[in-house]
């Protein structure tokens, strides 16, 4: 079992109207995502406005604009052993505004954000059709158990 020490970091300003999951629901999509897991594991989960994501993702990834989530894995030094996986950064507007053109639950969009975000964390990727495949299955099957539905149901269908 995963003993998770979460750190969420609400980065947004007191006047933001965009709703946020509270902490509580964070750390159920979070624990999750690690249910496969053993022993203690900490992470960060920060939310944040369209101009620090559109600065992370610009700085980090090299592209204009904000994004829904970002992930951010540590990496120990030689000879440092701490249970740190990494931060996940997430942008509170674009993730209110995906679900509604989607069509899709707020908070189930968030849930699958934090999943996705922290199935980063741990090493998976979509970079090629086939870590895109798996990880899409690995997030569809961690949402199912929590009653969500496929959040790639309507891209699978075009």
């Amino acid at each position: 079992m995963i003993d998770l020490e979460l750190d969420v970091q609400n980065a947004l300003s007191p006047a933001t109207v965009t709703p946020v999951p509270d902490n509580t629901s964070i750390m159920r999509w979070c624990q999750a995502a690690l249910a496969q897991r053993q022993g203690e594991t900490q992470l960060t989960v920060r939310l944040v406005d369209e101009a620090e994501s559109a600065e992370l993702n610009e700085t980090y990834r090299g592209k204009k604009g904000p994004t829904n989530v970002l992930s951010f894995p540590f990496e120990a030094p030689p000879g440092v052993d701490i249970p740190l996986l990494g931060d996940v950064v997430i942008c509170a507007a674009v993730v209110q505004r995906e679900a509604q053109e989607q069509g899709k639950s707020v908070l189930d969009h968030w849930a699958h954000m934090v999943v996705h975000g922290v199935l980063h964390l741990i090493g998976y990727d979509h970079m090629t059709e086939h870590q895109a495949h798996e990880m899409e299955q690995l997030e569809r099957e961690i949402l199912a158990g929590m009653a969500i539905a496929d959040p790639y149901r309507d891209i699978d269908e075009l």
